[in-house]
């Protein structure tokens, strides 16, 4: 059989000029361990409708990038402007739109809530120097079949999720009460992590999120 192709949109170089796409060579190992063929996309609208019809599923990595003002509950913080907001909204609601699966990951994450009407606080302390720290799952999350109950993570974010609304649930949080993944339950596979999962070692239960996610790329 062969392997689902994954459209992989990738970060940009934002803080030096956003002249290189980049993207952490985890998340591709990670998928192709998984027993996926992953590709990365840029952002470039006029190929939206060929990668979701293309594609089987869809991940979208970190960055720091400025987000819609409106998706924050309270002022937007500074960051720099780039194109692929607005390439995200259609890739995740075309990709959705035919129930193909989206994994989201650390400003991905946070963007697959916001286009689902959650809310950002721009300035959340005590997550961002990258440390290892432990996430509990919520039950009867998906997150929790795939990981179980409780893991150790990264994070490398300011901002978080301040407010879910009727299309996003919670599926597992900090110590401190910070929201660090999410899913959409009216769709097949639509899961948001806030951490970088693609950074952990083949050994780290969270890996199963991958295959998962690879699973549901491959079954109609």
């Amino acid at each position: 059989m062969s392997r689902p192709r994954i459209a992989v949109l990738m970060d940009e170089n934002t803080s030096s000029g956003g002249t290189h796409y980049e993207a952490h060579k985890g998340y591709f190992h990670r998928l192709i361990d998984a027993g996926a063929a992953p590709f990365g996309v840029p952002y470039e609208m006029r190929l939206v409708d060929e990668v979701v019809d293309s594609f089987d599923g869809l991940l979208t990595a970190g960055g720091r990038f400025a987000f819609p003002a409106a998706w924050y509950a309270m002022q937007a913080p500074q960051a720099p402007q780039t194109a692929r907001p607005e390439v995200e909204i259609a890739l995740v609601r075309g990709f959705l739109k035919r129930d193909k699966p989206v994994l989201a990951m650390c400003a991905g994450m946070q963007a697959l809530a916001c286009i689902h009407g959650a809310k950002l606080d721009g300035n959340v302390a005590g997550h961002d120097a990258g440390g290892p720290h432990h996430v509990t799952t919520l039950p009867r999350t998906l997150l929790s079949t795939l990981a179980g109950e409780r893991l150790s993570v990264n994070s490398h974010h300011r901002e978080a999720l301040a407010a879910l609304s009727d299309a996003v649930i919670a599926s597992a949080v900090a110590e401190d009460g910070v929201i660090e993944a999410i899913e959409l339950p009216a769709h097949r596979f639509a899961v948001g992590l806030q951490w970088h999962q693609e950074l952990h070692g083949s050994d780290h239960p969270g890996q199963a999120i991958f295959g998962g996610f690879v699973k549901a790329a491959t079954s109609p």
